[in-house]
């Protein structure tokens, strides 16, 4: 899909992966572009630098999706693109995690995705064509040793693409998912500070800046890619862990105790 003259919705643009991709949207001249994030003064910021339309949201929140996605529609019609970005890091480890933590988790990480989808998808069939694209991130095809809830939140998030674009895809109804490895974000300065031993096989594939994920997606999209792998060795990875899974989590273990014990060493 070409993206001039779309209306197009951004949840997380107020930094890393989705300011850039804020402003490369903003370079493909869409017919509007909502740019939304859970801090209104964040998304404002980068909405008058763009020439875009700010909104604000707690897409982890019931009803704040469904909100946003009227006032998009009550404003610039019906939205051609909508891009579920936003998403959470959640508790480290597994121990020591409370249900209220694994809720927010899963609420941002999966269920902003599942009420966006459950009133555009529809809407999107009917018209025979439109574009749902969510992050969820190379955790969600492999895992992320350090994170538990992020890894399981991340495969539900790549599983509900897989089941959009089987049901939908036949209608018209586009769907990709961006599965980065490491992104010079502030979630992964996050990571590489809180746990710098869990964060050692997320830095594997190498680290790539937000713009050249954002370029990375437009080219997915243009060409309606399910699968946006910024980091081509997740592709490596994922097929390894398909035919062999037994070598490939006998490889994580190896990586994760290589770590610890330089750790240990140092």
């Amino acid at each position: 899909m070409e993206l001039r003259d779309r209306h197009i919705v951004l949840t997380g643009a107020g930094s890393g992966i989705g300011r850039a991709l804020a402003a490369r949207f903003a370079s493909e001249e869409p017919r509007a572009l909502v740019l939304c994030d859970l801090d209104r003064g964040t998304a404002e910021d980068v909405a008058d630098a763009l020439g875009a339309s700010a909104a604000a949201a707690d897409v982890g929140r019931p009803g704040e999706v469904e909100r946003l996605i009227a006032e998009a529609e009550s404003q610039h019609g019906p939205i051609d693109v909508y891009f579920s970005n936003a998403g959470v890091a959640g508790p480290p480890w597994l121990a020591d995690t409370d249900d209220e933590e694994w809720t927010r988790t899963w609420e941002v990480n999966v269920m902003a995705h599942v009420r966006a989808a459950r009133l555009l998808a529809p809407r999107m069939a009917e018209r025979g064509e439109g574009y749902l694209v969510s992050t969820a991130s190379a955790a969600g095809l492999l895992t992320q040793v350090s994170a538990a809830a992020y890894s399981v939140t991340k495969h539900a998030a790549v599983a509900l693409a897989e089941w959009i674009a089987v049901n939908y895809g036949d209608a018209g109804v586009r769907v990709s998912c961006l599965c980065p490895q490491a992104v010079r974000t502030p979630m992964l300065e996050l990571a590489l500070e809180k746990d710098p031993v869990g964060a050692v096989p997320l830095l594997a594939g190498g680290v790539l800046e937000p713009e050249e994920v954002a370029e990375a997606v437009v080219a997915g999209m243009r060409d309606e890619r399910f699968l946006i792998l910024p980091h081509a060795v997740v592709g490596d990875y994922l097929a390894l862990k398909g035919t062999q899974p037994e070598r490939w989590l006998g490889g994580m273990r190896k990586m994760l105790r290589e770590a610890r014990a330089r750790a240990e060493g140092s």
